[in-house]
């Protein structure tokens, strides 16, 4: 099982977990699959810079983990 954390990258997560879409496009809608900075961007770096609770993300994305949807 993949355990999410704030330090994985978006890309990290999304190479992880590859249903894991629409939940990072829901908090950060579609850029990040065109922007250069998925690489390096930490989810709670995309957290900070859109405005919402790392935390609350980290919960939908382990939710799709542990319901094996991810």
């Amino acid at each position: 099982m993949t355990n999410i954390t704030k330090d994985m990258t978006i890309g990290e997560i999304l190479a992880k977990c590859p249903n894991a879409g629409p939940v990072i496009q829901k908090y950060f809608h579609g850029g990040c699959w065109h922007c250069p900075a998925i690489k390096m961007e930490t989810l709670e770096m995309g957290a900070q810079l859109h405005g919402h609770d790392v935390n609350k993300i980290i919960a939908e994305l382990t939710a799709l983990v542990r319901d094996g949807n991810a």
